[in-house]
């Protein structure tokens, strides 16, 4: 008798069939719908490709991309076999061409049709062969601009070289450049009288002549400026960085775009030569204008670690009394700061970076070391000394009332003073590579009227330099000497050097640092030093990640000088208006090192 096996049965209600039917064609459905939106483009596609061997790099790309199936040779996701024939005969030739700028005249190209599926494979076998060599390179410059320095060294680091392989890139860049040096220094109508490449018949050699013919030299004529009426004409042409008759130069077209750009005073600046009407080698220049809004008044709020929160307004007139001039006038309250500052610009009427300026500066302070209300009026000259290189006269009249310790006074004094600065970086709100550095000297005594006599010399400066791996240095440093004094107790605290805080020695409070009274709080010193190191590297595009080290201190006499330090990482953020900074910083050598944040806005010199 046979064994009897169990049976699997399979068993499902009416409603478990009727949702795995749903299922099943709601599957069903989308992958229909797949198939009909993706299949022709991926058969198209795959219906015919285009294999080329033999050659790598740049010259692997032009050939491909010169190599672009013609759109007749798939029609509707089939392979037209007589146009793919077609098409194939043509591919030696067009491969030869795509070759040519690298150096390669004679090549060899061979190419077949294999069917691979239900498509094709056409394989491109490319035999470059011997690249050109160029055995002669004639490069000149005749003309009234032939002696030219500029065009000269071009001329000489000319970069094709006999024994070099012709590279048509390199030919026409060279060209383009000695072509366009010879327009940027007033030569408007230079031109080659004659640009040839001769290929040997073997295409195993070339020669290259080249002759720039200059022209006569163009200069500027008479500017004509439109729009901005607002402005008196005599303002305006300040912003111009040639004068009629100088050579003609784009650079300094360039540069007179960005001296009205940069005022802020202008949303629009159409800078035109008007080469049509040049007569006499004198080219006229039209400068159209569109003025921007005259008067801003922007309210803040923020927070820093110097000051504590903060409100702020700041009110700008970009043309007082229709003159061109610039009135600022700032008014700010924070937990340790109060005042308003105001500033009246006199343009000078010669040069973008000269003017006169009037101050009036009313505050109050309250920190941990001191605490002060000053009243000051000042007069500042200051004057363009080159690129970069600003120097300035100026007088201040204060009155303050301070309390430093125990010491309460009150102090009256003139200071004059000197001050130069010379700035160069390569990018004013990021930047990576440059320099800045700073003296002042200034000084009073009682036969101006003052409570006190001191001459003091401040200087400071940073240097920026970039590393591998997106890493840049700032190495800063800061000084101050008092000489000639009265007695400490005898200068106001605003002339006293103290040292902490966000621009000194992090990882303490600001003007924390310095020499102590009998009490042992903090009143000041007559001299100061303090240096930083920041190793910083770029995160993405507007970020950066640092470690620094911060050291100093403010003394009366080395013999009393104690070097208070200071290590910690940053974080920062580079806006358009300037940088974000944030720093962790903690103190190193003391008994009960706590860490501090520090918040700052702006790029640090």
């Amino acid at each position: 008798m046979g064994q009897s096996h169990p049976s699997l049965k399979i068993r499902l209600s009416h409603t478990e069939c009727g949702a795995h039917q749903q299922k099943s064609f709601f599957l069903l459905l989308v992958l229909l719908t797949l198939t009909l939106l993706l299949a022709r483009p991926l058969y198209a596609a795959e219906a015919v490709e285009i294999v080329v061997s033999g050659i790598e790099g740049a010259a692997l790309k032009n050939v491909q991309a010169a190599l672009t199936l013609p759109s007749g040779v798939v029609r509707e996701g089939v392979v037209q076999q007589l146009w793919l024939q077609r098409f194939a005969q043509q591919t030696d030739e067009i491969a030869k061409r795509a070759l040519e700028p690298f150096g390669y005249y004679n090549a060899t190209v061979t190419t077949t049709i294999e069917p691979a599926g239900a498509g094709y494979h056409l394989l491109v076998k490319v035999e470059p062969g011997q690249a050109a060599l160029l055995t002669t390179v004639s490069v000149d410059v005749t003309g009234p601009g032939s002696a030219e320095t500029v065009l000269r060294k071009l001329v000489a680091a000319f970069p094709l070289q006999p024994g070099q392989v012709l590279l048509h890139s390199d030919y026409e860049a060279a060209k383009e450049h000695l072509k366009s040096a010879a327009n940027d220094l007033g030569y408007l109508d230079a031109d080659f009288s004659r640009h040839e490449i001769r290929v040997s018949r073997l295409g195993t050699t070339a020669t290259i002549e080249l002759l720039l013919e200059t022209g006569e030299k163009f200069h500027f004529g008479p500017t004509s400026i439109q729009g901005a009426n607002d402005f008196p004409q005599s303002y305006l042409r300040r912003h111009l960085a040639y004068r009629e008759g100088d050579d003609f130069s784009f650079a300094d077209l360039g540069e007179t775009q960005r001296n009205f750009t940069n005022s802020e005073r202008f949303k629009e600046v159409i800078i035109t030569p008007e080469r049509q009407d040049a007569a006499a080698s004198i080219v006229p220049i039209a400068v159209k204008l569109k003025a921007a809004p005259r008067i801003t008044v922007r309210p803040g709020i923020g927070y820093g670690t110097d000051t504590g929160a903060r409100f702020t307004v700041n009110y700008r007139d970009l043309n007082a009394f229709h003159r061109g001039h610039e009135f600022y006038a700032n008014l700010y309250l924070a937990e340790r700061l109060q005042g308003m500052a105001t500033r009246y610009v006199i343009p000078s009427p010669k040069d973008i970076r000269s003017y006169t300026t009037l101050l009036l500066n009313l505050q109050r302070e309250d920190y941990s070391s001191y605490s002060s209300q000053i009243a000051a009026v000042g007069l500042e000259r200051t004057r363009s000394l080159g690129k970069g290189k600003l120097g300035a006269a100026y007088i201040t009249a204060q009155y303050e009332d301070y309390t430093v310790g125990d010491q309460s006074a009150i102090s009256r004094f003139l200071l004059p003073g000197l001050r130069f600065s010379h700035d160069r970086f390569d990018d004013p709100v990021r930047p990576k590579r440059g320099f800045h550095y700073g003296l002042n000297l200034r000084g009073t005594h009682q036969a101006l009227g003052s409570d006190t006599a001191l001459l003091q010399l401040l200087a400071e400066g940073t240097y920026l330099v970039p590393l591998p791996w997106s890493l840049s240095l700032r190495t800063s440093a800061k000084t101050g000497t008092t000489l000639l004094s009265d007695p400490l107790k005898d200068i106001p605290a605003s002339l006293r050097f103290f040292a902490g805080g966000d621009q000194s020695v992090r990882g303490y409070a600001y003007r924390s640092l310095g020499p102590t009274d009998a009490t042992g709080k903090v009143v000041g010193g007559k001299q100061l030093f303090n240096g930083t190191v920041e190793l910083e590297r770029s995160l993405f595009a507007d970020w950066g990640a640092s470690v620094f080290y911060d050291a100093g201190n403010a003394f009366n006499s080395l013999s009393s000088f104690r070097l208070f330090q200071g290590a910690g990482v940053g974080l920062h953020y580079y806006t358009p208006v300037g940088a974000l900074n944030l720093s962790l910083a903690r103190p190193i050598g003391i008994d009960t090192p706590s860490f501090r944040i520090h918040l700052t806005v702006g790029f640090q010199f």
